[in-house]
Formats: structure tokens, C-alpha cells, sequence
């Protein structure tokens, strides 16, 4: 998260007058039009009181008729907001980047950060009635361990030894190296605590704000609040309705058209009819949000280095930028660290849209009409399909023949991503740059799209982890990024801006550089003003 969008968090949140924003944003070199770029809702200018009771109506994209509630089995939005309703974590990711403690009181590491005391919170009930204790966190965590597990958590877990308990509300998690960044991982979105031995996912039981009332896998859920909510100011709404809308025109219509009370992923063409209205609030976020299309580097052509190179050389990130995103977001350098991150490489330079160096790598592949297949879906992002026309419009001109399948939105994650050779996805960003930087690129982790399997980027990226000297470890991340751009299989073309729109009776949608709808903490977060 940038300083800007930090000073815009605080004026949301009550934290500073809109003088003081707009002062320090000044200090900052801000110019006029950057002022201008900040959309501030108007609720901010005066803080408001979260009310009790009402019902929230949520129309989202990201689900998919194979969802499931199984804690391991998450990978888009709609589960993500869901599961934060029903659940908890041990750890939270907060609105200013940093891991904070939820259902662990608090935490430290011993050892030189190769073993982590989390101590438990006493008296939180799962909606069953049963107190939350070590033995639920033991089970929960491991869940997503183990060489069967086919969790999207695994890897943010790959480098745990042990988990013990120590007492009834303390437990050790014990490292294969020292890591001092590891409470970032638990703010995965997979990591939830649900009793010790749970297994029937069509009742969930958690200590969340909420508990299903119904589950239409890709289609809608019903979530109904407790009332008796143990987070302080949080869990105001009597009821959540999710209607899933892939579609982003339909999801906009059923904003507008009163079916639905806010949305997310909203196009950029549409933020300024949105906001002209005056009838809705739009809310930014800049992070980690970025798309990808992926070449798996174990297969044909993608194993060639010069191939990945002509690929990447032949996209016009700035067209996609300007065409797809309106300018809401920054330009990808084909790694997933973000402008915002404190560890972002700022003197890697800016890979540009360059034919000659495309046609001259392409040429030093020596590869005979290549089969190259994109396979993509609006189930990533609005415009996923578009993106890769654009991209198969750029390779032409550089000699470099490829074709774009899109793919049916519902079952693409189950079905398609993760199998195919070549297939366009999206990461919502991770709050540490090694957390990030292991989960997707890490040899062996679950969502290693790529199969990215590099020697030196994995002792780079175990030093970086247990280095605590700042100007080490920033080198270290730098490196882990310039290794990826240079001989990485993401074609990250940009880092695009969350978008949600919702009506001027919601309160409590704030921006969050992690994922979209307050990094999925919108039911717990929101509430109805009339």
C-alpha cells in the first residue's frame, strides 16, 4: 500500500480530518491531478456510526458451480468473502499491511525466528458452542499439510517442521529455517480455524460473524448474522445475500437497476458514469492485484528461454493498460511484487514493447511452428479474453503465430487453470513479497502455475526469509524479482486497481491493497445506513 493510499485509510477510518489528508498528501509532491484521481467517498467527509441490523446484498464475480466451503479448496472471490463470514484466523492481514493478531492474542518468534509461540485467545465459541482451543489450531493448520494435500494454502505452509500444542491456548509452530516473516503467511486466506476433527463442510462451523443459511454453489449464498459477534465493531448485519455475476455488465446493471447493494470488480470505463450519477460510492485499491497469463516452463514451446523472452518483448503492456484498465493500475514488469510493496525492485528497468528484440529471440529459438495456445476466461478478470486477443495481435506482428481459446467462466479454476500450457490467470497479491513470492513461484508449491523450479531463486528466496538485516534482504527480494522477469514464465503485463462500486445506504467498504471487497472482510466490515 502506498503512502497515499495509507493517509486515505486513516481519513476513511476517522483517523485524520480530510485537511489533514489532503495536507500531507500535498507534502507528499502530490500534484493537482493525483488529488484529483483519489476517489474519496463522500461518507468520509464526516464519520459515521456503524448501525445494527439490515441486510447486505452483494453481487460478485468469482464463483464457480464447483466452489465448495472446504477451507482448503479456495481460489476466488465469492468463497473468499464467504469464508471470511464463517471464519476466522489466527492472524489478519490489516488495512495497513501488516499481520495482526485475530484469534491468536498475540505472537513471537524464539530461536532466531525458526520457532513461532502463537498464544490463543480465551472464551471464542464456534458456532456450535464449543470454546476455540489449541487443539482446533493444531488441526486446522495441518489441514493444508502433508504430501497429499492439495490445499491452496500448502505452500504458505511449506516450510513448517512441526505444530504442537503447549498448552490448551498456546501453540509452537516449528520452521525448517528461521523465517521472520512467517505470521504473513497465516494471513492466507485458507488458514481458518474450525473445531479439531471437523470434516462435514455442508454445515460449516466456525467462529466467524456469520453462519450459512444456504449454499447454491455458483449461483448464491445466504449468510445469517449471530448477533453476538466477540470482534469489537465488527459483524453488524442481520444478513448477507451473495448473488454470484460473472458477467461484469450484468453486475453492473443489477447494481444499478437496485437489485443488488454493491459490487465488485468494477470495469474503469464505467467509474466515471458511476460517480457522475452521485448516486454510489466507488472505492479504490491499489497492491497486489495483477494478471498474468502463464507458460508453463516443463512443456513445449515454454521451455525455451529465448521463446518466454519473444513472448514477453512482443506484449504492449501499455495497450492492455490504457485499453483494458483505463489507467487504473501500473504497468507489470513480469514479477509479482507490486510499486506499493516496500520491497519493490525500483532500479529494475521497465521491459517495453520492443518487435526487434522479439523477432531476434523468437529467431534464437529455432523453433518451427510452435503450437501456441492461450487459454483464458472472463473468470480471472474482466477483459481476460481481450487481453490475450491483444497479445496474439502483438505476436503477430512479430512473426510469432498464436491462437486464444476462452474458456466457459464456470469450473475454469477446477478445469482449466493449474492443467493447461499456456492459460491466463490473476493473483490478488500477498501481504509480504516473500509470502507472494513463495506461493506461486516457490518448486513444488500448490499454485506454482509456471512450474517455475530455479535453484538460486530458492536460496535466494530461504535467505531473504531469514535475513533480518534490512539492506541484505531487500537484496535478496530484488534479485528473486530481476531472476523472474529475466527467466520467468508470468507474462504479468500490469498490476490493476480493485474497483467496487456500491449504494450511498453502505457503510464500512474500505480499500485494502490485498483483495478485493476490504481484502474479502466485507461482511463482517459493512453495515446498512438506512
Amino acid at each position: 500500500m502506498s503512502e497515499l493510499d495509507y493517509l486515505k485509510n486513516q481519513m476513511l477510518h476517522g483517523a485524520m480530518s480530510r485537511r489533514e489528508m489532503m495536507g500531507r498528501t500535498i507534502a507528499l509532491g502530490a500534484t493537482t491531478t493525483t488529488l484529483g484521481g483519489l476517489i474519496v467517498p463522500s461518507h468520509a467527509l464526516a464519520a459515521e456510526e456503524p448501525k445494527k441490523g439490515g441486510t447486505l446484498r452483494l453481487g460478485l464475480a468469482g464463483g464457480s458451480t464447483t466452489d465448495s466451503i472446504d477451507i482448503t479448496s479456495y481460489n476466488d472471490s465469492v468463497m473468499i468473502e464467504t469464508s471470511h463470514a464463517l471464519f476466522n484466523s489466527l492472524v489478519e492481514w490489516s488495512q495497513e499491511g501488516k499481520p495482526v493478531p485475530e484469534l491468536a492474542e498475540s505472537f513471537e518468534p524464539k530461536n532466531g525466528a525458526v520457532d513461532w509461540i502463537f498464544n490463543l485467545r480465551k472464551g471464542i465459541k464456534f458456532s456450535n458452542g464449543k470454546e476455540f482451543d489449541a487443539d482446533d489450531a493444531v488441526y486446522s493448520l495441518n489441514l493444508h499439510r502433508g504430501e497429499g494435500s492439495k490445499s491452496g494454502g500448502k505452500g504458505a505452509l511449506a516450510s513448517v517442521k512441526d505444530i504442537k500444542k503447549i498448552t490448551a491456548n498456546q501453540i509452537q509452530i516449528t520452521l525448517d529455517a528461521a523465517d521472520a516473516d512467517f505470521p504473513y503467511n497465516l494471513t492466507d486466506y485458507h488458514m481458518h480455524m474450525v473445531p479439531a476433527g471437523f470434516k462435514d463442510w455442508a454445515n460449516p462451523v466456525g467462529t466467524g460473524a456469520f453462519t450459512l443459511e444456504k449454499f447454491d454453489p455458483g449461483v448464491r449464498v445466504v449468510l445469517k448474522g449471530k448477533g453476538d459477534y466477540w470482534k469489537k465493531g465488527r459483524g453488524h448485519l442481520d444478513r448477507v445475500e451473495i448473488t454470484v455475476i460473472n458477467d461484469g455488465n450484468a453486475r453492473l446493471a443489477a447494481l444499478t437497476s437496485g437489485q443488488v447493494d454493491a459490487i465488485n470488480r468494477l470495469d474503469g470505463k464505467a467509474v466515471a458514469l458511476i460517480t457522475k450519477s452521485g448516486k454510489y460510492e466507488v472505492t479504490r485499491a491499489a497492491g497486489g492485484y495483477h494478471v498474468v497469463m502463464a507458460m508453463t516452463m516443463d512443456n513445449a514451446p515454454y521451455s525455451n528461454p529465448d521463446m518466454r523472452l519473444a513472448m514477453k518483448y512482443a506484449m504492449d503492456r501499455e495497450q492492455i493498460m490504457k485499453t483494458l484498465f483505463d489507467g487504473y493500475g501500473k504497468l507489470g514488469n513480469d514479477h509479482p511484487i507490486p510499486e506499493s510493496d516496500p520491497y519493490f525492485n525500483s532500479q529494475l528497468p521497465q521491459r517495453k514493447f520492443d518487435l526487434d528484440k522479439a523477432k531476434f529471440h523468437y529467431k534464437k529459438a529455432g523453433l518451427t511452428d510452435p503450437k501456441i495456445l492461450l487459454q483464458t476466461s472472463e473468470a480471472a478478470f474482466n477483459g481476460a479474453v481481450n487481453m490475450g486477443a491483444l497479445l496474439q495481435a502483438s505476436t503477430a506482428k512479430a512473426g510469432i503465430k498464436m491462437d486464444v481459446k476462452a474458456e466457459p467462466a464456470d469450473g475454469f479454476w477446477s478445469n482449466v487453470w493449474l492443467k493447461g500450457a499456456f492459460v491466463g490467470s490473476y493473483w490478488g497479491g500477498r501481504a509480504a513479497a516473500t509470502q507472494m513470492l513463495g506461493v506461486c513461484y516457490k518448486a513444488g508449491a500448490n499454485w506454482n502455475e509456471t512450474h517455475w523450479n530455479d535453484a538460486k531463486f530458492e536460496k535466494l528466496l530461504g535467505d531473504a526469509r531469514a535475513e533480518t538485516d534490512e539492506a541484505k534482504r531487500k537484496k535478496y527480494i530484488w534479485d528473486c524479482q530481476e531472476i523472474l522477469s529475466d527467466q520467468g514464465g508470468a507474462l504479468i503485463p500490469a498490476f490493476k486497481d480493485w474497483l467496487q462500486a456500491s449504494t450511498k445506504n453502505v457503510g464500512g467498504i474500505t480499500p485494502h491493497s490485498g483483495f478485493d471487497m476490504d481484502n474479502g472482510m466485507v461482511c463482517e466490515k459493512a453495515w446498512m445506513k438506512a
